[in-house]
Parts: structure tokens; sequence; C-alpha cells
């Protein structure tokens, strides 16, 4: 059994955008400008935030975070996007979800300037990433396919089974596992919470994607010996031999799982650096645009 280092890989990748950014600079242009929008106080996105302000300043990039209280109105925060929408000097930003439910996500994300959706989630985007055109890739399901294809696994031909169908994860990792490309060419089975027997599906799985969203979902009796495994869950479970009091966990019971595998993703440090990364490559990107 190997782990998929995604921590490794990703610092690999920063030391390849943090030269794409120099190369920038260099030719006169701009340094690359990443915003985040954060409404509320919901602890994960604050971590998640940090570590995309964190990441930028480590390639060069200049990062803002843009945060509002829970209490801001739907038309006050597209008021917020409209504003980032205008604003030369920002080349991306993101949204961070979830978002109150008060203010409707699908409204705020359309809203969104395709040009600078660094997240992929406008469907403008998620059109051109169906058809296989150029376009901004949602930076978690982008992550996957370019930790595989960095990590050595080989995905022509290959079964790949995706276990959670959300629009940020599940669904659009399908689209890419399928498609016709060097790092794709799966045949590709999408299960989710309605599927009748989901361990006849991922005993059938070459390449098994867990984002279903509940912790240790996936045990050793549903993968096939090996298997590679990628985890994109992550909890917090309390735990009485940590300092903090709690330890993360996936959505893989991952001690039963790994020696079945022949590749695993840990939690954490295997899916999680991934997507930020991408995320970064997506706001050089709209900054080279």
């Amino acid at each position: 059994m190997e782990l998929i280092d995604g921590k490794k890989i990703a610092g690999q990748i920063k030391e390849e955008l943090a030269a794409g950014v120099s190369r920038l600079v260099a030719a006169g242009k701009k340094v690359p400008h990443l915003a985040a929008v954060l409404v509320g106080d919901d602890a994960a996105s604050e971590t998640y935030v940090a570590s995309k302000v964190k990441a930028c300043q480590a390639v060069g990039m200049k990062s803002t975070a843009l945060r509002y209280p829970a209490t801001i109105t739907e038309e006050q925060l597209l008021e917020v996007i409209d504003r980032l929408n205008g604003d030369d000097d920002v080349d991306g930003y993101i949204v961070q979800l979830p978002l109150p439910r008060h203010v409707r996500e699908e409204r705020i994300l359309e809203r969104v300037d395709p040009a600078k959706d660094v997240d992929g989630f406008h469907p403008f985007n998620v059109g051109k990433m169906t058809l296989g055109l150029p376009a901004y890739l949602p930076a978690t399901p982008a992550g996957i396919v370019e930790l595989l294809a960095r990590h050595g696994v080989e995905t022509a031909g290959k079964h790949c089974v995706v276990v959670g169908r959300s629009n940020i994860v599940g669904t659009p990792v399908a689209v890419l596992m399928s498609r016709k490309a060097a790092r794709a060419n799966c045949t590709v089975t999408l299960c989710h919470s309605r599927t009748p027997d989901i361990r006849s599906f991922t005993l059938q799985a070459d390449i098994l994607i867990v984002a279903i969203g509940s912790p240790r979902f996936i045990t050793a009796d549903m993968v096939k010996e090996g298997a590679v495994v990628v985890d994109v869950g992550i909890h917090r479970e309390p735990s009485a031999t940590t300092k903090s009091g709690f330890r993360l966990v996936g959505d893989v019971d991952f001690d039963a799982v790994a020696p079945r595998c022949s590749a695993i993703t840990p939690v954490p440090g295997g899916v999680g650096p991934m997507t930020i990364v991408s995320l970064l490559r997506n706001t050089l990107l709209a900054a080279n645009r």
C-alpha cells in the first residue's frame, strides 16, 4: 500500500506556480490577485480561507479576504460581487460556501463574472468543462485528477466509482474522469444516497473517489483488493489521544481500508492541499488572460 501524498505534490506545484508568478511580474505584468468573500463565522470556512491566504503568500500572489456578517442581505452581497467584477486589480475571486440560509447560493454564484470565477462554479464554466472546452475547473475535482496523474495512477480503461453527487465534487469529478483525455478515459459510475446496494458498485472500482460527507462511510468490505482510493471527506471527531481533543477523519475508514489498497490518500494531507493549489493555478491562468 502506498500513501498518495497530497501535501508533497502540492508543494511541488507551488514551486511551479511561484516560478509562473515570477515570469509574469518580470514581463511587466501586475502580481496576480485572489480575493475571497467570507460570510458569517463558520470555523471550517475561516480555516480554509486562511489556508488560501497563506498559500498565496507562498507563491508570491496577492490575496484579500473580505469578511461580512451572517446578517448581510442577498442584495448587499450581490453589490459586493458587482464591485469585485468591476475591480481590475482582482484577477479572480471565490465566494466561500456555505452561505447563510437566507442567501440563495445559485443567485450569488451566477452573478460572478465567469472570467473571474476561479472556483469554477459558474454555469458558464461548468458547461464548458462538460463539453471539454478550456475553462476554470472546480478546484477539488481538478486537484484529484492532478493528484492521480502525478502519483502515476493509470486511469485509461479503469473503472472509476464516485460516491457522492454534489455539484462541487462528485458530479464534476465524474465528468473529468470520463473525458477523452490523457489523464482520464475511465468508465465512470456515479453513486449517491439513493443508490441501492452501493457496496456492489464500490467493489467493482479500480479507482474509488469518495465525497459523500459521512465519516468512515467506506469500510473494508466495500473495497476490492488493489484499488486506488481517494478520500475527499474531512470530519472532526473527539479523541482522547490528541492534544487538541479531536482528530480529523475522512469518508473512508482509513485504518481498515488502507491494507486492501494499492494506494490511498490520507486525511488530512491528501486532497485538501491539492484543492488550494488548483485554485491558485486558476488564479494564475486568469492573470495571464
